[in-house]
């Protein structure tokens, strides 16, 4: 487990650039927990309804593996936060002084630490849970951009009467947008294309 772990880091911190691999992965895990998929299971009780003992455990996991993995990076001294998303996703922001490395370009070494953690927590704990790993408030601040662009592209989906395209987005991405307009009766959202080209696609509702 541990050289399996360390051939992995190596080659996220060598390459910056999300490789290949890494993007399918992403994507895999990712969709296994699309916004449809989330919002059905959270809704259901029975199935979501977790003790404090559980979730703690997934805490406490997450954090342990990312405490490892961040070892092989030169990042110094950092403070991993824990907090609740809005989506009862658990979320965990990571401050320090010189952290770039860790967002990559486009954010997509964050991407691939997100896969590497989300990967690893799924292994220990034997079932799969939303983490989301944040560094300073990044994948926040992207969230309120998407979050406006969703808006904004239902307004124009609306009043024009035609479907608005949305670039390729990661699947995080995506289902912040799908997840900011669930509840706009004027529009539905579709996910569209396969791969790096998938993307969101917002209908006005007839």
């Amino acid at each position: 487990m541990a050289e399996e772990m360390e051939e992995i880091i190596d080659e996220v911190v060598e390459e910056e650039e999300l490789e290949e691999d890494y993007a399918d992965g992403v994507e895999e895990v990712a969709e296994d927990e699309s916004v449809e998929e989330f919002v059905e299971e959270t809704d259901d009780d029975d199935d979501m309804a977790l003790s404090d003992e559980q979730l703690d455990e997934i805490a406490d996991t997450a954090i342990a593996a990312l405490k490892d993995v961040l070892k092989y990076f030169n990042v110094g001294e950092v403070t991993i936060d824990e907090y609740e998303g809005d989506e009862g996703e658990l979320i965990l922001d990571i401050t320090g002084d010189d952290l770039a490395v860790l967002i990559g370009r486009h954010g997509k070494t964050l991407d691939a630490l997100q896969f590497l953690i989300s990967a690893i927590t799924v292994r220990k704990i034997g079932f799969r849970f939303p983490v989301i790993i944040d560094v300073e408030s990044y994948k926040n601040r992207q969230r309120q951009k998407l979050e406006s662009l969703a808006r904004s592209s239902a307004k124009k989906a609306a009043a024009q009467g035609h479907s608005v395209k949305l670039r390729p987005m990661t699947p995080y991405e995506r289902r912040i947008v799908h997840v900011a307009l669930r509840d706009d009766p004027r529009v539905e959202t579709a996910s569209e294309g396969e791969g790096a080209a998938r993307h969101v696609v917002v209908v006005p509702v007839k």
